[in-house]
C-alpha cells in the first residue's frame, strides 16, 4: 500500500519575547503565525465507508490542531516562566491569555512543543511527518520526524 502525505495550514497571533537575548526580541513583540503541519499514512481501502481514500479526514486534523495548539496559542502572551515579575499582578493584568512556557519562546522552542501536542492526539495509524512554523513572511523553523528517529 502507498503513503500518503497530507498538509493542513494554520494561522494564529501570539506574542513572546525572548529572556535575557541581546537584541530587540527580548521585548515583547507579536507575530502572526502560519503553521503547516503533515502528516503520513494509508488511505483507507473500506468500500463501505464514505472515508475510503482518505489518509485522515482533514476536518479531524483541524480540531486536532485547534484544540491543542490555535486555541490555546491565538492571541496568547507566551514568556518563559523564569521572566522576572511574570507572576505579578500587573501582568497578569496585561495578559488574559499568559502561557508560561517552561522553555525560552523561540519559534524553534515552540515548534518542539507543538510536536509532542500533536504527536500525542493523532490516531494510532497515522504519524507525524513534518511541521512548519512561519514566525515572519521571511523566517520559519521546521521539523522532519525523520531526522529525529
Amino acid at each position: 500500500m502507498a503513503k500518503i502525505r497530507i498538509t493542513k495550514e494554520f494561522k494564529f497571533e501570539s506574542a513572546h519575547a525572548l529572556l535575557g537575548y541581546d537584541g530587540p526580541c527580548k521585548n515583547i513583540h507579536g507575530h502572526s503565525y502560519r503553521l503547516a503541519v503533515t502528516v503520513i499514512g494509508e488511505p483507507l481501502k473500506d468500500d463501505s465507508s464514505p472515508k475510503n481514500g482518505m489518509v485522515m479526514d482533514f476536518g479531524i486534523l483541524k480540531q486536532i490542531i485547534n484544540d491543542c495548539i490555535v486555541k490555546p496559542f491565538d492571541h496568547a502572551l507566551i514568556l518563559n516562566a523564569k521572566t522576572e515579575h511574570v507572576h505579578s499582578k500587573e501582568t497578569k493584568s496585561l495578559a488574559e491569555k499568559l502561557i508560561l512556557a517552561d522553555y525560552q519562546p523561540s519559534c524553534e522552542n515552540l515548534l518542539l512543543d507543538f510536536v509532542e501536542r500533536i504527536k500525542n492526539k493523532l490516531p494510532h495509524h497515522i504519524q507525524l511527518f513534518s511541521i512548519r512554523l512561519d514566525e515572519t513572511s521571511n523566517s520559519f523553523a521546521e521539523w522532519y520526524a525523520s531526522d529525529n528517529s
